[in-house]
């Protein structure tokens, strides 16, 4: 998929996809993949080299994702699925006993995308790390991508990532921060403020680079800078400004739909927002 309208069309049909999931659970988190639409649509169907039909583990040869933010799994659920890792009709039985869609994305079911369990926050970076690192120790040319959230960042164990990362000139890491500047508490800001968080993984060592994550051009133009930095003795860093619920008029821009379900009424509300493009599951 290559025609920036096309990719719009299903950054809008993710939305959908993630509503009806969370409304179909009465459990989730709408909030973040909402925002995160763009990306994971850029990635999936334009940006990563990957091999749905022959998904595995080590994936040899191939780019690897880590969400780390793992409460954001609606939205990877639905990239997996429409690029072709399972059947959309699965996504129905999100976070239900016994799926393998759980509301935190897990290994021992073998789902097809998957592969390593996540939503302890502060840990995935620390996992593509060791990716990348195995597959430059293994001269494989693909490259490790991390996608984390602002508040994740108050976690400790980000920034020993973040030192361990330059240290050994990992530069096949690309780590991408969903900068929405809301958490599950409140505004980030009022939480505990990241301050110049630009210039701290600047002083870190890492290759910052900034883009509008609601964008899809803007996204497919830094993701593709991104790319053209490694290989050059540092890892990359993405600063992803989006609006938490973009899509959604009533869930934009507020912590309050971090993690809750809607009802019946804003379920059509939101749905009647998020126009069906690619027909739904």
């Amino acid at each position: 998929m290559t025609d920036i309208s096309q990719l719009k069309l299903m950054a809008t049909q993710m939305r959908r996809d993630v509503v009806r999931m969370v409304y179909g659970a009465q459990s989730g988190h709408p909030g973040g993949p909402l925002g995160c639409a763009e990306l994971f649509t850029a990635l999936y169907f334009k940006v990563l080299n990957h091999s749905p039909e022959n998904f595995s583990i080590d994936g040899k040869g191939e780019d690897l994702f880590f969400l780390s933010n793992g409460h954001l799994s609606a939205g990877w659920y639905s990239a997996l699925a429409r690029s072709g890792y399972f059947d959309t009709a699965e996504l129905e039985t999100f976070r239900r006993i016994d799926s393998r869609l759980q509301g935190h994305p897990a290994t021992e079911e073998g789902l097809p995308g998957i592969r390593v369990a996540s939503g302890s926050l502060g840990q995935g970076l620390s996992v593509a790390c060791g990716a990348a690192l195995s597959k430059k120790l293994n001269n494989d040319p693909g490259l490790v991508y991390c996608l984390m959230g602002d508040g994740e960042q108050q976690e400790g164990q980000i920034w020993e990532a973040a030192m361990f990362a330059p240290a050994k000139k990992i530069d096949n890491l690309i780590g991408i921060i969903d900068y929405n500047g809301q958490q599950i508490d409140g505004a980030v800001d009022d939480v505990m403020p990241l301050g110049n968080l630009k210039a701290k993984w600047e002083a870190f060592g890492w290759n910052v680079l900034e883009m509008q994550g609601n964008e899809m051009e803007d996204v497919l133009t830094v993701l593709g800078k991104a790319r053209s930095f490694c290989g050059q003795g540092k890892p990359v860093l993405i600063l992803m400004h989006t609006d938490m619920g973009h899509g959604v008029d009533f869930m934009s821009g507020t912590h309050e739909w971090h993690g809750k379900p809607p009802n019946d009424e804003q379920f059509e509300q939101a749905m009647s927002q998020l126009k069906e493009t690619l027909g739904d599951y």
